[in-house]
């Protein structure tokens, strides 16, 4: 599509009234989009009984409300356990998903707080932050048992689904109890002048709005998830097959010379594609095996994704992706997130006292972490989402992310030990 003729997508306003009433949480003063993020929308919510996080489960791999029920248990279990999360407030019937006209919303408290990249970040507060995310690991072995056991689920069963694909949910059978944490079903309803002032103007909800498509995961964060770890399960395939990859290229590469005239994005792309396949040649021998050990993991750790205040983690947010992967690898990806430099490099410093402190947290090994570095290297190799979303959909949204993630590609498989020896030793 032409990047001139992308269609502006339609907002949904959120139905505040109905929404408030489900809640109990009072009248609607201010109603403020947030503009991180590509897959659902958030609202900054003032209301004249407080201040509110109102999250609209927009996006279609993500929005099962089973599922989002699912995350909400998880959340308050670890909240109990002492991680920092921000568990969804419970509406008047003790649900915590509200399901409006076909939409799944959650209310959560609103958190004070900021995002902080590595770079921001001290060797002594990314040690804190590998700990974090290694008790993120830890505890949910301890508390997913008994949040799929509530589902009539076994906690380690695996997905059918394919790659990039979100398993089926597993709806209650009949009789099923429901517990707090279900959805709600109730009429959509629109008060007047609810969508004149107290809803996003739809210029800033366009940028939180994503399309429906897989996504791949270079560049984590507010411009890219894993399609790998798209929905709950596992994925035992292998890596990607550089025979696909190859092919995939040869298509980029067509509709960059198609675009008239080239610009400096063209460019980059063309020179890009071209030395991806160079070294993927090169390389192509050493495809990996099947991940190693699963668990349960957050599924998009990311620095969007964590709000800091006075210098410490407030709350890990937006848990959509939870599910059952190889653990060790959302480390080595949060750690390609937020430790890369803009000229594709890691802080190797940053990463090894990182990665130190996430192995004795989460009781991983040297070598599961040496073969999740293997894995997800791999994977950046044969990953182009961004080119995708640029060339196939006209969405432009990812674009100031390809240069650094691109060159972290070339610049890892350069300094492959490296890499592997800062996560190991």
């Amino acid at each position: 599509m032409p990047r001139s003729s992308v269609p502006i997508p339609v907002i949904h306003a959120p139905p505040l009234g109905a929404l408030l009433r489900q809640y109990a949480a009072g009248s609607a003063l201010t109603c403020d989009p947030v503009e991180q993020g590509l897959l659902n929308r958030g609202y900054r919510l003032r209301t004249t009984h407080g201040r509110y996080f109102l999250k609209h489960h927009f996006d279609p791999e993500t929005a099962d409300p089973v599922a989002i029920a699912r995350q909400h248990r998880a959340t308050q279990r670890l909240a109990d356990l002492g991680v920092p999360v921000a568990p969804p407030l419970a509406g008047t019937d003790g649900r915590t998903v509200a399901v409006v006209g076909g939409h799944a919303y959650a209310l959560h408290p609103w958190i004070d707080g900021g995002h902080r990249h590595g770079g921001q970040l001290t060797t002594e507060q990314c040690a804190r932050l590998g700990a974090l995310l290694g008790v993120v690991h830890a505890s949910l072995e301890r508390v997913m048992e008994r949040v799929m056991a509530t589902q009539g689920r076994s906690p380690s069963k695996p997905s059918t689904a394919g790659p990039g694909r979100a398993p089926e949910a597993t709806p209650a059978g009949p009789g099923t109890p429901h517990e707090a944490g279900d959805t709600a079903e109730t009429r959509e309803t629109h008060e007047p002048g609810e969508a004149n002032g107290r809803t996003p103007d739809s210029r800033q909800g366009a940028r939180d709005t994503a399309p429906a498509m897989t996504r791949g995961p270079e560049g984590d964060g507010p411009g890219g998830h894993s399609e790998a770890r798209a929905g709950e399960g596992t994925d035992p395939a292998r890596g990607a097959d550089p025979a696909d990859t190859f092919a995939l290229i040869d298509r980029l590469l067509a509709r960059v010379r198609s675009h008239r005239p080239p610009d400096a994005f063209d460019e980059l792309a063309r020179h890009r594609l071209l030395e991806r396949r160079a070294l993927l040649e090169k390389h192509a021998d050493r495809r990996p095996p099947q991940g190693g050990s699963v668990g349960w993991v957050h599924g998009d750790f990311h620095p969007f994704n964590l709000l800091y205040r006075d210098g410490e983690p407030a709350a890990i947010v937006d848990w959509d992706r939870l599910g059952v992967h190889p653990r060790a690898e959302e480390a080595v990806r949060a750690a390609m997130i937020f430790f890369v430099r803009p000229v594709g490099a890691l802080d190797l410093a940053k990463v090894r006292a990182y990665a130190r402190a996430y192995r004795r947290a989460a009781g991983a090994g040297p070598a599961e972490l040496a073969a999740a570095v293997h894995r997800v290297w791999w994977e950046r190799l044969n990953d182009f989402w961004m080119l995708r979303w640029h060339y196939e959909r006209g969405d432009t949204r990812a674009d100031t992310q390809f240069p650094a993630a691109s060159a972290l590609a070339v610049w890892w498989t350069r300094e492959y030990d490296a890499v592997c020896e800062a996560f190991t030793g």
